[in-house]
């Protein structure tokens, strides 16, 4: 593992494009942490706030945080090297770097189906994505969605139910899974599949970080579903996330206004029953 590479994805709005960038100006990311800031300004994209934070960084401490973070059992994967989830590689700008816990088989990603929507689903829609996931899962598709309460939880539920294999994606660190409510899901899920993240593993939950990952929840699957959301719920991030990046989005017919507007905008249909529904995926 390429400590420099590591120290340079920590430092926040540093994708892997810019930091590609860099390594290619200077010749390796450890002549980009050796450059000053004047240096690293000549570089596109970087500004002062970025190259600032690379003068700052300190290999030293980033190989203290990286033998903590994995004596706790969190793995490192760096864009391109081996445990990195292949479907991302297809993203126009993937994370540099990735903190995962739980299961390190490939096979994890040779068939993923995200499915997302409201934390306040009816009990139907909630049902319905329980049902869905279990279905997809029975057949060997690993199901990813991002740990909320909601769908969300009943997606991952369902795919577990089903002896099957479900993945979150976070917006905060891995070692300190949100919501609280969901920490024994959490854990399910580290036995079954795995958590993944893109913060550092000890990182707090925040709005942008929230956003965020919905790319990567679309970004890892082959198809994404959404099965209930309003116009403005989260799950609308997701959709819009899988339609810039060419994905299949199927939403769920139902009178929620999210549904309603995805299905207007040519999002494929899907029946509100799950025989029906698995039919068509």
């Amino acid at each position: 593992m390429d400590t420099a590479w590591v120290a340079l994805g920590l430092v926040p709005r540093l994708g892997a494009n810019k930091l590609r960038a860099l390594c290619n100006h200077f010749g390796s990311a450890q002549a980009a942490l050796r450059a000053d800031e004047a240096a690293l300004r000549q570089v596109a994209g970087i500004g002062p706030t970025i190259a600032q934070a690379i003068t700052q960084l300190q290999l030293e401490q980033v190989e203290a945080q990286l033998a903590r973070w994995q004596a706790q059992g969190v793995r490192v994967l760096p864009l391109g090297e081996l445990g990195y989830p292949p479907p991302l590689f297809r993203l126009d700008d993937p994370p540099p770097l990735l903190f995962a816990l739980g299961q390190d088989e490939p096979r994890l990603w040779a068939d993923a189906i995200a499915i997302v929507g409201t934390r306040r689903p009816s009990p139907a829609a909630q049902s319905l994505a329980y049902a869905l996931a279990a279905g997809l899962a029975a057949r060997g598709a690993t199901i990813v969605s991002g740990l909320a309460l909601g769908i969300d939880r009943a997606a991952h539920e369902g795919a577990l139910s089903a002896a099957g294999r479900s993945a979150a994606v976070l917006g905060n660190g891995v070692l300190d899974p949100y919501p609280p409510q969901n920490a024994d899901l959490a854990l399910s899920l580290r036995r079954r599949g795995a958590l993944l993240c893109e913060c550092p593993p000890d990182a707090a939950v925040s709005a942008q970080r929230l956003v965020a990952r919905n790319r990567l929840i679309s970004g890892l699957a082959r198809a994404l579903i959404v099965v209930e959301t309003e116009v403005d719920g989260g799950a609308m991030h997701a959709a819009r996330f899988a339609l810039a990046q060419g994905q299949p989005l199927y939403v769920v017919e139902s009178h929620a206004s999210g549904n309603r507007a995805l299905l207007d905008g040519g999002a494929h249909p899907l029946p509100n029953q799950a025989t029906e529904a698995l039919e068509h995926l």
